[in-house]
């Protein structure tokens, strides 16, 4: 019998233990054989120890995805003038970007085929490769093309890392570990400038990409003897290449794009259009592909019904949000309140740490309630009417960070609900797919926001302004206080936008009963 027979094993599946036979139930019969479906013998369940070394392992791991993504940002000027070339700086954030985004479904698709142990290792070993090649790169274009690299296995820790958590950890309790690994990504994109900066003044820049050798040793160290108990819901298949690379092109297309239209190409010239037909082009024949294939590389079925649509539009709106802000806000506090680049930045903390608070509330809430998607209705609304406050009035410098931390608290509440909706929604050997899609779609978000905030504000000051990350200083820009205030209002207006999409997507989203401890037992946290 090649098949698995659902009728005729129903008596073995009752007598399974509920998790497994629901698994089991939720797959489709044709996708199970008894050659490649994960055994159905019950793990031994981890203990708490365990799961504990298991997540620090995974929130060292994402740290270093997390501090790679700005610290080479401080180091630039440095790195210009060693290799007497300013034209292409920002060529080094934009390949890691660029292959981080493409990668990220792959990697979380493959996972679900060959493994997490796999993914994890080739994810990490890119990386490490790419950071040994980034250090001894002789020019800028080698420090490109590595960086690139290193992109290639930063883009498949945040969504293998997200994957190994669900198998570690059930639906309910999930959210609380989500707000962990969100307050890991807070502090790595903190540190991660201040981190360039001091190497590069006081050692050498090339000390960004060392440091990520013993950072990875150890994450490995931690995590490698730990992985063979976890449980195995992957699946074996034929990997569908042509629908990878067609998915991969088309996101490299559009994100060079949103990288290059407005700055070095205007958004209506000859080359942006016929990018973003190419990328139109590509987007379609991947979804021709996928709509024919046996096995598409990403079922488009996973990404349809009550859960994904709503969990995905909303956790991007979200982060596109912050991250759109995040871009931006320097640039308001220095004009409009004349702080210092350094103050600038410490003045974005508040965005950044209490969203983490927000998520924190929310992961813990996912623990104990069984309408768990409330907090998260709750949160974006409240954000939504902080960013109208935001719109509507002119604030004092603590005020206005005040209400900033009052609308990132919100915010932070949408991360583990839509990130333990999507998981799940899917069967577990589907988990990691999801996971990937889910990124992917968040980073082209991301993109798209600081891209269409970048061109509210040209539009609204009639001209073009720098954006956080070019090291301009206080009153570079000669615009007058007012103009900015105004031209910043249509920015919050945005994000407010953002913030009521969400919650719109949260209220339309189905919320099913999540799989662990009763709603009304409490939860242990990891210490």
């Amino acid at each position: 019998m090649n098949k698995f027979d659902r009728q005729s094993s129903s008596a073995d599946i009752q007598t399974l233990p509920d998790d497994i036979a629901e698994e089991l139930s939720r797959l489709p019969s044709e996708v199970i054989s008894v050659d490649d479906a994960p055994s159905i013998t019950p793990p031994a369940p981890l203990s708490q120890d365990e799961v504990r070394t298991i997540v620090i392992s995974l929130m060292l791991t994402m740290f270093l995805a997390a501090l790679d993504q700005t610290i080479v940002a401080t180091a630039l000027p440095t790195i210009g003038r060693q290799f007497q070339d300013v034209s292409n700086l920002s060529w080094v954030i934009t390949a890691y970007l660029l292959a981080s985004t493409a990668v990220a479904p792959v990697f979380g698709t493959l996972s679900d085929i060959y493994g997490r142990r796999v993914m994890i290792i080739i994810s990490l070993s890119l990386f490490v490769a790419g950071s040994v090649l980034c250090a001894v790169a002789p020019n800028m274009p080698m420090l490109i093309l590595a960086r690139g690299l290193q992109g290639l296995g930063g883009g498949g820790i945040m969504p293998v890392v997200q994957t190994v958590i669900s198998d570690v950890v059930s639906p309910r309790e999930r959210g609380q570990y989500q707000a962990y690994f969100s307050s890991v990504w807070m502090v790595g994109g903190i540190l991660g400038p201040v981190i360039g900066g001091v190497f590069a003044e006081h050692l050498h820049w090339s000390m960004i990409f060392w440091i990520n050798l013993p950072l990875t040793a150890a994450a490995l160290g931690l995590l490698l003897p730990n992985m063979k108990k976890i449980p195995v819901f992957h699946r074996k298949r034929k990997v569908d290449w042509l629908g990878g690379v067609l998915l991969m092109a088309s996101a490299v297309v559009f994100m060079l794009v949103l990288t290059w239209g407005g700055s070095r190409y205007p958004w209506l010239s000859p080359t942006v259009l016929a990018m973003v037909g190419g990328a139109v082009a590509l987007a379609v024949t991947f979804v021709w592909h996928a709509r024919r294939a046996d096995e598409p590389f990403l079922p488009l079925k996973l990404l349809t019904g009550s859960v994904a649509p709503f969990a995905l539009t909303a956790g991007g709106c979200g982060l596109g949000a912050i991250t759109g802000l995040t871009v931006q806000l320097p640039l308001y506090y220095e004009s409009v309140y004349h702080l210092t680049a350094s103050e600038a930045g410490l003045a974005l903390i508040p965005l950044a740490a209490v969203s983490t608070c927000g998520a924190a509330i929310a992961g813990r809430t996912m623990a104990r309630a069984k309408h768990y998607k409330r907090v998260a209705i709750i949160g974006t609304s409240w954000a939504a009417l902080c960013g109208l406050g935001l719109t509507l009035t002119t604030l004092p410098l603590w005020s206005l960070l005040t209400l900033m931390a009052a609308f990132a608290l919100g915010l932070g509440t949408t991360f583990p609900v839509c990130v333990v909706s999507l998981q799940n929604s899917v069967a577990r050997p589907q988990v990691g797919t999801i996971t990937g899609a889910m990124n992917f779609f968040r980073s082209l978000m991301s993109s798209f926001t600081v891209a269409a905030f970048a061109a509210i504000l040209l539009i609204a000051l009639g001209i073009d302004v720098p954006l956080a990350g070019e090291h301009h200083a206080a009153g570079s820009v000669a615009i007058p206080t007012e103009d900015m205030r105004h031209a910043f209002r249509y920015v919050f207006g945005a994000a407010t936008a953002l913030m009521t999409i969400a919650a719109l997507c949260l209220i339309a989203m189905e919320e099913r009963p999540l799989a662990g401890p009763s709603a009304k037992q409490p939860v242990e946290m990891a210490e």
